[in-house]
């Protein structure tokens, strides 16, 4: 954690950054979670036919059905990003 403030401070070394690269280190967390989850509810949508996913449903383990409800409430509260609400539009999520 120490080492994705310093980067997005812009003061990590590009060494040390390199090498973290290099062993897979996740800088943005919350981004690579929400791209798992996003490719969940494609992965639904195809199986399906639809992404009406169910509140309760889970996928490897995720709450899938939970994701897509805060990402309604997200929508609702003016609050989720206009790049992933497209692309949740473009997968057919009713809102």
């Amino acid at each position: 954690n120490t080492q994705r403030k310093q980067k997005k401070k812009g003061k990590l070394d590009q060494s040390n950054e390199k090498r973290l690269d290099d062993v897979g280190v996740v800088w943005d967390v919350l981004s690579e979670q929400w791209e798992k989850n996003y490719g969940l509810l494609v992965k639904f949508q195809q199986k399906e036919g639809h992404s009406n996913v169910p509140g309760s449903y889970i996928e490897d383990d995720i709450k899938l059905g939970n994701w897509l409800d805060n990402q309604r409430q997200l929508k609702k509260k003016g609050k989720l990003d206009q790049s992933n609400e497209k692309r949740l539009d473009d997968v057919g999520v009713m809102w």
